[in-house]
């Protein structure tokens, strides 16, 4: 198997985990506080990629120099967390998947205000095409909900969770100071458990966690091991593999992997209409994914992040 094969089976797998995440948050959500859910998630994620950076390029005391920087990206991406399971308490996963799909334009949006970088036309085609996909899926192939910007609760809210996301994929970028990384990761994971423990404190002395149900257990586990740790380590695997772009572009996966998680778990899948938006999002995949001679497609999301 090739390297970019190899590079291409690693993204499947990353976009399929963190899919799972929708699903099993789904059915975690109402069982317990998502800020609490979340801090132990940091927790245990910072535990598994603090012994993975020991065990590979250490935990150098100059990495740790500016801490701000830590609380910074972990208090953004903690925010991104809570907000995606308290949306999950009311959205259905694959529309929730679907607001997920906006996080790349939102992002291109930041990256020109951060770091000034410019997006392609080959590349907001993409962009606007999958955008177009997920707020057809949104809102349900209704124009009539379209029209009167129905949009549902759980849904509103996890946008500004992702809207969080957005902001915090060019803010590594500005704030990195040559630290690897999964150091890097490891100190964004202790900051981000550090300050959801303190803002949730009272409701984690109060959570009777050995009469949680089981499938909070199954989701925590996952999300901090499988949907944290595991993609991060697929990521990297991919990313020196892959042009940035196309691994990126597996982000436009997430709904679908959704829809066979829900198979999975058998519950009922999305009005035939809707599975149009979806269609739409892996037509932006096939433009993100398509290798372009004459331009690099490393240097295309470097421009467009």
């Amino acid at each position: 198997m090739t390297p970019g094969a190899q590079g291409h089976l690693a993204m499947l797998a990353f976009s399929a985990l963190v899919a799972g995440s929708f699903s099993l948050g789904a059915q975690a959500a109402n069982e317990i506080d998502p800020a609490v859910l979340n801090a132990a998630r940091f927790a245990l994620a910072a535990l598994v990629i603090g012994v993975a950076a020991a065990v590979t390029t250490g935990l150098p005391r100059t990495a740790f120099q500016a801490p701000w920087r830590y609380a910074l990206l972990g208090g953004t991406f903690a925010i991104y967390f809570v907000l995606m399971f308290e949306g999950l308490k009311t959205a259905a996963p694959v529309s929730a998947a679907a607001v997920f799909t906006l996080t790349p334009v939102m992002a291109a949006g930041f990256g020109w205000v951060l770091l000034r970088q410019i997006t392609t036309p080959r590349m907001a085609l993409a962009l606007s095409i999958g955008a177009a996909g997920a707020l057809w899926v949104i809102f349900r192939a209704d124009l009539e909900a379209l029209r009167a910007f129905e949009i549902g609760r759980g849904e509103a809210i996890y946008f500004f969770g992702c809207v969080a996301h957005a902001i915090y994929t060019p803010m590594v970028r500005k704030l990195n100071r040559g630290e690897p990384a999964v150091v890097f990761t490891f100190g964004m994971l202790v900051a981000g458990a550090l300050l959801l423990t303190l803002y949730s404190w009272s409701d984690i002395a109060a959570t009777e966690w050995t009469g949680l149900p089981s499938i909070v257990w199954i989701t925590l586990i996952y999300i901090a091991v499988f949907a944290s740790a595991a993609t991060f380590v697929l990521l990297q695997f991919a990313t020196l593999r892959l042009p940035s772009a196309k691994v990126m572009a597996y982000t436009y996966l997430t709904p679908s992997w959704v829809i066979l998680w829900e198979i999975a778990f058998g519950n009922s899948v999305p009005h035939p209409l809707v599975l149009g938006g979806v269609a739409l999002t892996i037509v932006a995949l096939a433009l993100l994914l398509r290798d372009d001679g004459a331009r690099s497609m490393e240097q295309e999301l470097r421009q467009a992040r």
